[in-house]
């Protein structure tokens, strides 16, 4: 990004909050989450749970989610069957956040691989003016995951770094916060990755701007990454890498 994003510097209570969580096939750990998230996040002058749902999901998820939809105001379940790929459900739920008039954006992923308890330091950073807050599990734990899974996060840290100039502790996990400004400008660019490797892409369009990253606890595996994924992690790496050179990243 050539030019940084500057940070409003907002408090709590000032502030619309949105959250976006993609599901599918949480069965009634999907109600279990949205209530453990909500609950972390009072304060706020209006907050949004948007949980995005598309063809992946075929268990009674989207229904149970529905139902508590019409009790909690705070949620807003998205039914999105045109997705074609995750990165889809994530792209619509920040344009969902965006078009509410969010001022916070939460990304997090559902079924409590990423702790609802860890979210309030999340908005205790923003609230320093930042564009950014980013989860790294390298400063927090790992747990119930494999050291296969950890060597890949790891080592693609470490190329994401070295090829792009990048210097996040974890540029492969998800779990974010940022300003509508930051997040607005990253849209902006255009999100190519069609599998896990968009939350790198990310990160790496925000590499100028003002954030900070902060522990969480990981307490589940992610799904197994296929050849697919691991294809076009490269392919985005090397263009990104090019962007890098010519100074437009």
């Amino acid at each position: 990004m050539e030019e940084t994003v500057p940070g409003k510097t907002l408090l709590r209570g000032d502030a619309v909050l949105g959250i976006v969580c993609p599901m599918a096939n949480e069965a009634d750990r999907a109600v279990a989450f949205c209530k453990a998230v909500l609950e972390q996040c009072p304060g706020f002058k209006r907050v949004t749970f948007f949980a995005v749902f598309d063809r992946a999901n075929r268990d009674s998820s989207l229904d149970l989610m529905r139902a508590l939809e019409r009790t909690e105001p705070r949620l807003h379940v998205v039914w999105a069957p045109e997705d074609r790929c995750v990165v889809d459900a994530y792209l619509r739920g920040y344009h969902e956040a965006l078009d509410a008039g969010c001022d916070w954006i939460l990304e997090i992923d559902a079924g409590f691989s990423h702790q609802p308890a860890d979210i309030p330091q999340f908005f205790d950073a923003m609230e320093q003016g930042l564009d950014c807050v980013f989860a790294s599990r390298f400063i927090g734990h790992f747990e119930n995951s494999s050291l296969k899974r950890r060597f890949i996060s790891w080592g693609g840290t470490l190329l994401t770094n070295l090829l792009l100039g990048t210097r996040q502790t974890d540029m492969t996990s998800g779990f974010e916060l940022f300003s509508r400004q930051a997040l607005s400008a990253v849209l902006a660019r255009g999100i190519q990755s069609k599998a896990h490797f968009f939350q790198t892409e990310i990160k790496a369009y925000c590499r100028k701007l003002h954030f900070v990253e902060v522990p969480i606890t990981y307490r589940s595996a992610s799904p197994r990454l296929g050849f697919s994924a691991i294809k076009d992690a490269f392919r985005q790496l090397g263009r990104l890498f090019f962007l890098h050179l010519r100074g437009q990243l």
